[in-house]
């Protein structure tokens, strides 16, 4: 049960950096009555341990379905660091990359924060080292600084805004209205979305994630004429043809509302596989396919799904939770420092759910 695959990608990174290599130690997969033997093991110790699991729509459905079986929930790395900050529980299993556990552990500091396998990063976060950003930044001294919640502590701690996919144009919007000139980073194509959608003066750090940036317009239009009812779903970490082509963009949470909304019974979706699990889950009588990531120029290893995320796995779980290998840590001042711009998140996202104006709101957070 504890055996793992390690397979070498190549992964490109921020354009301040060099292509390099990684290895992703992919548990291997577990036969029925193994799975079954972790799962309740799992259950035991969560309740032993005072635990709560938390889990990302692209990991293993096995860790979905077990996290939402045992109180826990399966969401995008906010709703995961915000359900484990206001959980009871006093550890936090993290199912998912590196930044995520990072996240969870600023906005829980008190809080035990495990990993199923610290190895689990994610190419924007790689591409996007603090010195060479910090340098970026002073570059250009008269921007507000903006990051993705796909960074490490230290990026986060050096911006004046950390957001999210589902929050990005609201927050540009509500900046650009009150004069704000825009550094966002790390993902270029969600930069460039959120320029062309808002119309903000932004400029960009060159990052881009190893699944999204591999999906092809030209295969894709191909699958369309193959499926003509299909509308297709894209997350606007791709590139700007495949967006073009989209019926809905959005996060991996407004992907899921548009399939539940949208009347079509086929759907091609431009995001990680493991995404299609909760897709299927919720919308039994639609079909789901993956947009393709071929053609040429393809450089993808891992095809649609994220290599990293194929690290997590029910076996290394358990261990996490029985020995407490994988915790997190995150230095305290450094952690202070980050949660201002993941608060100031917080804040605006609530400000807009409660339909109270948020210009007073981000004229006042402008700069940290």
């Amino acid at each position: 049960m504890s055996a793992v695959f390690e397979v070498e990608f190549e992964q490109p990174v921020g354009e301040a950096c060099n292509t390099r290599h990684a290895w992703a130690r992919v548990p291997a997969e577990p036969s029925r009555a193994e799975r079954d033997v972790l799962k309740d093991r799992i259950r035991r110790l969560l309740v032993e341990r005072n635990a709560v699991m938390v889990s990302h729509y692209y990991v293993h459905p096995d860790l979905q379905d077990l996290a939402e079986e045992t109180g826990g929930l399966v969401g995008d790395s906010l709703e995961m660091a915000r359900f484990g900050r206001d959980h009871p529980a006093r550890t936090l299993v993290v199912s998912g990359v590196r930044f995520m556990g990072e996240t969870a552990k600023i906005l829980s500091p008190d809080k035990r924060v495990l990993m199923p396998d610290l190895g689990a990063d994610c190419s924007l976060d790689l591409g996007c080292p603090i010195d060479e950003f910090s340098a970026f930044c002073d570059a250009h001294p008269d921007r507000t600084v903006l990051v993705y919640a796909n960074t490490s502590a230290a990026v986060k701690a050096r911006a004046d805004w950390v957001v999210t996919s589902s929050c990005a144009l609201d927050v540009v919007s509500a900046l650009k209205a009150e004069g704000h000139k825009i550094l966002w980073a790390p993902d270029r194509h969600l930069g460039d979305y959120i320029r062309r959608e808002t119309g903000a003066d932004i400029v960009s750090w060159q990052g881009a994630c190893i699944v999204h940036d591999e999906f092809k317009a030209l295969e894709l239009e191909l699958l369309k004429e193959q499926h003509p009812d299909a509308k297709v779903l894209v997350h606007p970490e791709s590139s700007a043809d495949v967006i073009a082509l989209a019926d809905a963009v959005g996060s991996t949470s407004a992907i899921l509302q548009a399939a539940q909304r949208m009347d079509a019974k086929t759907f091609i979706v431009a995001t990680d596989n493991g995404m299609l699990h909760k897709l299927r889950t919720l919308n039994p009588g639609k079909t789901f396919i993956e947009a393709p990531t071929a053609g040429n120029g393809a450089t993808c290893k891992s095809c649609a799904h994220c290599p990293w995320m194929a690290m997590n796995g029910l076996a290394n779980v358990a261990n996490a939770l029985e020995t407490g290998a994988g915790e997190i840590q995150v230095d305290q001042h450094l952690g202070v420092r980050a949660r201002v711009p993941i608060d100031r998140m917080l804040a605006f996202t609530a400000a807009l759910k409660k339909g109270a104006p948020v210009g007073a709101l981000v004229a006042g957070m402008g700069a940290v």
